[in-house]
């Protein structure tokens, strides 16, 4: 092990005895009491040194023995302690191949804050490489989701969609304008490899827990499962009022599916749909039947009638949808749960102000849901207080 404090954190102190790791309260971790010597040792833990290296510092500093293992301890246990030399063989894979890690540094220092345990960061980000996401829509949202993934490190990112790029698909970080004309399925296929930090993770690489490769309907020999599959349809429509047949497979396979989209002038993020867990697109249909009893009519016409070939889509619009859209499939993916899972944030113009709706099971879907036990999510308020002997 080679004990490094975070970097990513902003350190500061606050008076002569106690310092303040990071400046949001989300992430903050005060460290004290820390006596001068003490602190003077905890500046050397910058990765360039081992432990044994580390406890030869100590002593000469004139430290008591077990006081530079007692640091270690309580800097893990704050979470403000990362291992520069992990040893995993995701990690080490990445870490060979040319120029991949290089492009990932912004995004591990952003995973070092927030996992806690020393090597979280860089396992998670192997991991990705093992996963295979599909993305159902190469419009404005759904490519440069798919663009986003691919640039964050997730190994295999699909993108379906029939038609060609039309000039109002163009979008920044996602189609380009060369693509006009293209069938969207190829053109989103060269917007993936070109976003992607270095070389794929091979096919049928090994995988972890859920949140760390797991993939589900994956039989032996054959092509590996989805980790997620994000549901971004040109047509926003089929994101805000989700069709559930095309989700059965999903539900009946225990495959996680994300919606997003851009309806009218509203963008939608979820819900996310753990199958057996959250609420499905069935379920949305029933709550909002059991609101407006002229939902499913108008939703029939809506669906069946001619609909304008220029969705309204504002580029502005589109871009916060699928930035936050990437965000919380990469937090998934990371092993937790986004804010989204059993949940859907819209916001609207002109105001443009995030609201979240919860999304209950219904009793009358066969999705299994509603006897369920949901994720729970939790948050901090305010900076993680760590005791420590100066």
């Amino acid at each position: 092990m080679h004990p490094m404090v975070k970097p990513a954190l902003r350190r500061a102190w606050r008076n002569l005895q106690y310092v303040q790791f990071g400046a949001t309260p989300a992430h903050a971790v005060v460290l004290g009491p820390v006596d001068t010597t003490t602190g003077s040792l905890l500046g050397m833990f910058d990765g360039t040194r081992g432990l044994a290296l580390l406890r030869e510092e100590a002593r000469a500093l004139g430290l008591p023995d077990g006081r530079m293992e007692a640091l270690v301890d309580r800097l893990a246990d704050a979470g403000l302690l990362d291992d520069a030399a992990v040893g995993d063989p995701a990690a080490d894979a990445l870490r060979k191949e040319d120029g991949a890690l290089d492009r990932l540094r912004a995004d591990l220092a952003s995973l070092s804050v927030v996992h806690r345990e020393p090597g979280g960061a860089i396992r998670r980000l192997a991991a990705r490489r093992s996963m295979r996401v599909q993305v159902r829509g190469a419009g404005r949202v759904g490519a440069s989701v798919a663009a986003l993934l691919s640039a964050s490190g997730v190994g295999r990112v699909e993108v379906l969609d029939g038609e060609c790029v039309e000039p109002w698909d163009v979008a920044p970080g996602g189609l380009a304008a060369e693509a006009v004309g293209e069938r969207r399925d190829a053109a989103a296929r060269r917007l993936v490899s070109r976003a992607a930090p270095g070389g794929r993770a091979p096919r049928g690489a090994p995988r972890g827990g859920r949140g760390l490769g797991q993939t589900v309907g994956r039989a032996a020999g054959s092509e590996p499962g989805l980790s997620l599959v994000v549901v971004a349809p040109r047509d926003g429509l089929a994101a805000y009022a989700p069709d559930p047949r095309p989700a059965d497979d999903w539900v009946a396979t225990g495959t996680p599916h994300l919606y997003a989209g851009v309806v009218e002038a509203t963008g939608v993020v979820g819900p996310l749909v753990l199958p057996g867990g959250t609420a499905c697109a069935r379920c949305l249909d029933f709550e909002r039947a059991d609101r407006d009893p002229a939902w499913p009519r108008m939703l029939a016409q809506w669906r069946s009638g001619r609909q304008s070939r220029v969705p309204a889509c504002d580029l502005g619009l589109a871009t916060a949808v699928a930035g936050l859209t990437a965000a919380h499939a990469l937090a998934f993916l990371d092993g937790d749960l986004p804010a989204s899972t059993g949940a859907r944030w819209e916001t609207s113009l002109p105001l443009l102000d995030w609201r979240s709706e919860r999304i209950a099971p219904h009793a009358d879907c066969t999705c299994g849901a509603a006897g369920g036990r949901e994720g729970v999510r939790t948050s901090d308020d305010g900076p993680e207080q760590a005791t420590m002997a100066g």
